[in-house]
């Protein structure tokens, strides 16, 4: 079977949504537009049978703006102070708009000791299993206010990657303000390609990676992205960079149309994701 053409059976689909793609450029607030059509996707996705988890960024940047604050180079402290206010404001944003389309939602708030933690880890399937198990579509952010891990590591890229292998998903699709992989920077290099499928990460995929998105309002560049495919990929999930421009995007996917990047799932069985994380850790501690 065509590649593209096995998206429509994925059954257990994680779906991650940036702090640029929900937000305007010009102000920092919230772009309803973009949560409303959001939501509708998620929500038909869910009507046609299949599981579905979204992983939002933006309590950030939403309590950054209920207080604010315009400096982009803020303390990590005043980050997670700003995450503390406007978690709450951008999950009534989501549960107003879920209500309209009678779908239940339910926030999960994570950290990296999730999965490092064997009961953790067991704890956090579970309770996610039966979410899905009663139709529920989970939303799930980083726990910035006591965590900083995603904080530093972009932009919860990381952390989609994280639930989908902890919940055995088989598609993850990342929406971002790129189209996708490219040879090269498309901002800096006209002449960038985009890559439609990777079946393999490399380091010749690895090296491309390490080129940034540009966006000044999320913190993951393409290099989190290669490293939340490798985590989905090795888990089991086919993984989609895709550009969340326009939301409808969603059923075009999962209709097997050619949208971004496919990254191929390579299903690894001695893949330990807390080794891979505690290596990411080890790396970014040893860059600063």
């Amino acid at each position: 079977m065509d590649l593209r053409e096995a998206i429509k059976d994925k059954k257990r689909i994680v779906v991650k949504i940036g702090s640029s793609s929900l937000t305007h450029p010009e102000t920092g607030g919230l772009d309803y537009n973009k949560m409303e059509v959001l939501v509708r996707e998620l929500v038909n996705i869910r009507n046609s049978g299949k599981e579905v988890v979204l992983v939002t960024s933006g309590a950030i940047s939403v309590g950054k703006k209920a207080v604010h604050i315009k400096d982009a180079n803020e303390s990590i402290a005043i980050k997670q102070a700003c995450a503390a206010i406007g978690q709450a404001r951008l999950m009534m944003v989501y549960q107003k708009i879920f209500a309209e389309y009678n779908q239940v939602c339910a926030q999960v708030l994570m950290t990296k000791d999730t999965v490092n933690q064997m009961p953790n880890r067991e704890n956090a399937h579970n309770t996610f299993s039966q979410l899905l198990e009663l139709g529920v579509i989970p939303v799930v952010n980083e726990n910035d206010t006591i965590s900083t891990f995603e904080i530093k590591f972009g932009d919860n890229d990381t952390l989609s990657a994280i639930v989908a292998s902890l919940i055995e998903a088989d598609l993850l699709i990342l929406l971002s303000d790129i189209d996708g992989l490219f040879t090269d920077n498309p901002r800096k290099n006209p002449d960038a390609k985009l890559i439609e499928v990777v079946e393999n990460i490399d380091e010749n995929i690895i090296n491309m990676g390490k080129a940034e998105t540009g966006s000044s309002v999320g913190t993951g560049g393409m290099h989190t992205k290669i490293n939340a495919a490798m985590i989905a990929t090795k888990s089991g999930a086919d993984m989609i960079i895709a550009n969340s421009s326009d939301i409808h995007i969603l059923h075009r996917i999962m209709d097997g149309r050619n949208f971004g990047t496919l990254f191929v799932a390579n299903k690894d069985e001695n893949f330990r994701l807390a080794d891979f994380l505690g290596d990411l850790n080890e790396a970014y501690n040893g860059s600063k």
